[in-house]
This record gives C-alpha cells, structure tokens and sequence, in this order.
C-alpha cells in the first residue's frame, strides 16, 4: 500500500505555486502530471537537467538521476522525473541552464576536455 506525501512546489518560471500528495512509489513528474500538472521535463530518463528542482525541505529518492553528479545531489537538487518523494517537500523549480551551467561550467573553455565530457576532475 502506498504511503502519501504532501509536496509543495514553487515553479519559478510561471510564478504558481502548487500543492499536491503523491504516492510514494510513483515518479514525481509523473504523478503531477496523471493530476494534470504540467511541469518541465525532456528525457524523462534522468539525463537531463531540463526538470530539475531543488529541494528546499524534506527527503527525495533518486536512484537513476545519472544527470546529476553527486556534488549537486548532496547541495540539495533533484530531478522529478526519476525522483521518488520519501517525506513531505517543498521543492522549488530551476532554469535547466542554470543547472547546467553548475554542473559542467567549470569545465568549458578551460583546456580540460580532451575526449567526452569531464565528470570528474584530473
């Protein structure tokens, strides 16, 4: 039986706010949106950045965000659409290229790519 999470979300680029429970065994993303809430996402496979929120309060699980490195996880992002909620949140919506640009920024013109790119440093 599915344990319900009260999730508050702040979507920075429309100005809404919403408030919803979701089941604890469902994908965020995809929850919201069976509830006809339309939130940003791409790959819905973890790859990307385009859905990524941060989470102000509470504990998300997120076993394949393979588009996260685990420094941006631990500083509290998250990405919905592979992301289980384990508490009550408030998680606030980011620009995919402000995500972006923490996670890979450092690294372009730089000299440090030489081939594909640079998930850690040398």
């Amino acid at each position: 039986m599915s344990q319900f999470y009260k999730i508050r979300i702040d979507n920075r680029q429309t100005g809404e706010e919403i408030t919803v429970s979701v089941p604890d065994d469902e994908y965020i993303l995809h929850s919201l949106e069976a509830r006809g809430y339309n939130l940003p996402f791409s790959c819905r496979n973890g790859a990307c950045t385009t859905c990524a929120v941060r989470i102000l309060s509470g504990e998300i699980e997120q076993p394949e965000a393979m588009g996260l490195s685990p420094e941006l996880k631990k500083r509290g992002y998250a990405l919905l659409c592979v992301s289980y909620a384990r508490s009550d949140l408030e998680l606030e919506t980011q620009d995919e290229d402000e995500v972006y640009e923490l996670q890979f920024g450092r690294y372009f013109a730089r000299g440090k790519v030489r081939f594909g790119l640079p998930l850690e440093e040398d």
